[in-house]
Formats: C-alpha cells, structure tokens, sequence
C-alpha cells in the first residue's frame, strides 16, 4: 500500500510586490511629510518677511511722524495724527475719552496771573493819515464782576502810516468756566490786505505762488498770520486760489474770499459771496455760524459732528473763527475751552455780523503779530507776539518750509504805508479805547 505523499507547506510568499510595497508607501508618506514641512517654513519665511516688512514700514512711517511738525508741536499729538490717517481712528478716540473723562473743564476759578491783558496805552488822538476805520468799542466781559482789562482794546503790531492797523483783547468766554482766557483780535481793512497762503497738505497739491515760508519781501509788509480752516476732508466745502479751483466751491458753505486788490469778505457762497473776475481766493469751512449780528439758530453745545472732530470728542477745545463787522473789519477769536456757541457767542460780541468757524483743537489755532523795531523793516519770528501766550506754534511756524497748512496774512496796504501824515487840516480820529 503506498503511502501518502506529503506535499510540504507552501512557503511564505517571498515575490517582490510583497515588500515593494510598504517601501513605497514610506516613501511616500516621507515625501508628503517633506512637502507639509517645505510649505511650512515657506509660510513661516513670508510671515517673517511680511513682518519684517511691516515692522520696517512702521518705524519710518512713524519715525518721520514724530519728527514731522506738520502734524503737530508734542510727541503725542503727531502720533494721535499719524494713528488717524492710517486706520488708528477708533483706538485713539477711546484713549482721549478715557483720558479727557477724568479731565473734565473747570467749573469756577480765575484765570492765570497776568492772563487778562491790560491796555497798554490810554485813548490818543492820531493826526491824519491814509483812510481807516474807527477803532472797536470795547467788548462787554461774560463772566461778572470784569477783571480789569478785561474785554478793553490795545494796539499792537506795526502800524501801518503811523496808525495801529490791529487791536487785541482778552475776555473770559463765559460765566462758569471761568478760569480759561481767549483772545479777540480786530483788523482794520483800510490799512491792510489779506493773503491766502497754500500748503502741500492743505488744501494738498500745489506749488503756489504764495506758500510757507513767508518771503523776505513779503515780510517787509507783514503785520498778523493766522491759522485758516480743517483739513479738506473735513471742511465740507472747496478751496479756489490763484485761478485754480482746487476743490468744487459749496453753495451754501461759510467762505472767506480775497479779491485783486487785496480786500476780503466773509459769508454763505451763493449768496452773500459768489464767483466774480475780482475774486483771487476762496476758502470754505462748514456754515456760518454768525448771520446777521446773531449766533445762527440751531447751534449745539453739545455737538462734536457738525462743528468738528475735536479731541476726545470733547466739546470745550481750543477754537477760532474769523467775522466781519458791519463796517468791512475783520475780527478773530482764539483760545481754549470753547464750545461753538461761545465760539459764535464772542465773535458776535466782538461786532461780527458774519463769522465762520476756522481750525480747532490744540495744535492748529494761532495768531500773531509782528512789530518790528522801525516800521518798514521785516516782521521776523523774533518780532512776533502771539494773541495769547498759551497758543501752540509760535511765531516761527509761517516762516518754516515745513509748514504744510494753508493760512492768512494781513499785509500792510501799499497806498496806507507809503501815505504821509500831513499837518495842515489834520483830520482827528479816535484809535484807542480802554
């Protein structure tokens, strides 16, 4: 009988595919793991490089701010400007609300010593000269009992044919916070003619004919500068120099306009102001916010939309605004803690019986004038006086290159500074009050 065959265990299956295998799906998941990691430090290469980038974009950008006086005369108002202007709105808004609601204004107090200016010369007689207006009654004080000097009229600045061409005075704006002081100062427009200077920021573009630094010659005529207007995204209204309209005009908006031979008016375009062949200059500036000798109806205290982004959206700010009275004078009003019914409040006061708004918050609101030492000699920073000591900038500012913002000079009129006094039927005037 024979036996089974025994057929032996097969062995193993050895062929290749049976070890290819796994080696490719190694290499495999070592090839994805390769690329997830390539792509990684590729990510990780252009964040650091996007930083980096960034970094660098905001060490210069604020850099230059800091040391940009454009934006500003303290550290921290340049970089509150440069935050605006670069999407930081917000945030700043926050810091100077939570700064500015543990500093609310004073309520009571007395201003700082020598703050209320007293007259410097008594009421003269001035023998006759090239034509100009009656000199400003004095302006009834808000807050009671008057500070002496308060409210009272002083000439100052170079005098134009040997008549003081610009009064200033100093007044409290009103009967609770009574420890701020503001400056008015009034033009006579006989004597001087005023210029609009452009700047590269405002209203932008350029160049200009006239623009900072003053020129030496100009200089030679120079009696007062002062701040203009908001920045033109904030203006709500255009801005027309030199036959070049550099922004549409506004029907409606608050204008100062210059003409040819140097004369200027202050009202609603459209109306009290329109476009002539004599007109040189337009600067507009929101509404009016004097019309007819009167604070115009609707005025908010309260308001800090209308009337201007003020600092910490806080209403009591450093303002200024600029009227006419009914006799052509130019009148200007600058100082702290004012809301835009003290604002329009003074300036009707003062003898407006049109007014605008100009620049406000702290950095931007400045006149001054400049007395130098013989009358036909050139008005310099060293000769200038500012209408309250407490305003930024300094005399220096028009006469800087780096001064981006438009502004407004009174100059003394060709015809009134060549004119000489004569002493046969003297025309007598009153100049000075106080």
């Amino acid at each position: 009988m024979a036996l089974p065959v025994r057929t032996p265990p097969s062995a193993p299956d050895r062929r290749p595919r049976a070890t290819v295998r796994p080696a490719r799906r190694g290499r495999g998941r070592h090839r994805q793991r390769k690329v997830r990691t390539l792509r990684h430090r590729r990510i990780r290469a252009g964040v650091l490089v996007a930083l980096a980038a960034f970094l660098a974009w905001f060490a210069i950008s604020v850099g230059f701010a800091l040391t940009n006086p454009t934006l500003g005369s303290s550290i921290p108002g340049r970089f509150a400007e440069w935050a605006r202007e670069n999407g930081g709105a917000s945030i700043v808004n926050w810091i100077e609300n939570v700064w500015y609601s543990h500093h609310p204004p004073p309520v009571g107090g007395t201003p700082p010593a020598g703050a209320i200016k007293k007259p410097t010369s008594k009421p003269h007689v001035a023998p006759s000269g090239p034509p100009h207006l009656d000199p400003p009654a004095p302006i009834v004080p808000f807050a009671s009992p008057a500070i002496p000097g308060e409210g009272q009229w002083s000439p100052v600045g170079r005098t134009v044919g040997g008549i003081p061409a610009v009064y200033e005075t100093t007044l409290r704006p009103d009967a609770v916070h009574t420890s701020y002081v503001v400056g008015v100062a009034w033009m006579d427009t006989k004597l001087l003619r005023a210029t609009l200077y452009s700047g590269s920021q405002i209203p932008g573009g350029g160049p200009y004919p006239y623009t900072a630094p003053i020129s030496p010659s100009a200089a030679q005529s120079l009696v007062a500068a002062f701040n203009a207007g908001f920045l033109m995204s904030a203006a709500n209204g255009g801005y027309y120099t030199d036959g070049k309209l550099i922004l549409p005009l506004r029907t409606g908006a608050a204008s100062f306009v210059v003409y040819k031979n140097g004369t200027s008016n202050i009202g609603t375009w459209g109306t009290e102001v329109t476009m002539t062949p004599d007109v040189v200059s337009v600067r507009q500036n929101l509404q009016l916010v004097v019309d007819n000798g009167q604070p115009v109806p609707g005025l908010n205290a309260s308001d800090t939309t209308q009337w201007g982004a003020t600092l910490g959206n806080q209403v009591y700010v450093w303002r200024s605004g600029l009227g006419i009275t009914a006799d052509g004078a130019l009148v200007y009003v600058g100082g702290p803690g004012l809301n835009i019914t003290d604002l329009a409040d003074i300036l009707a006061r003062a003898g407006a019986v049109r007014a605008m708004e100009l620049d406000i918050n702290t950095d931007w609101v400045n006149f001054t004038t400049y007395t130098p030492s013989v009358p036909t000699a050139a008005a310099t920073p060293s000769n200038g006086s500012e209408l309250i000591s407490s305003m930024a900038g300094g005399p220096i500012r028009y006469f800087e290159s780096w001064w981006a913002r438009d502004f407004i000079t009174m100059s003394a009129a060709p015809q009134a500074s060549s004119a000489t006094t004569t002493t046969t039927r003297p025309r007598r005037a009153k100049v000075s009050s106080g």
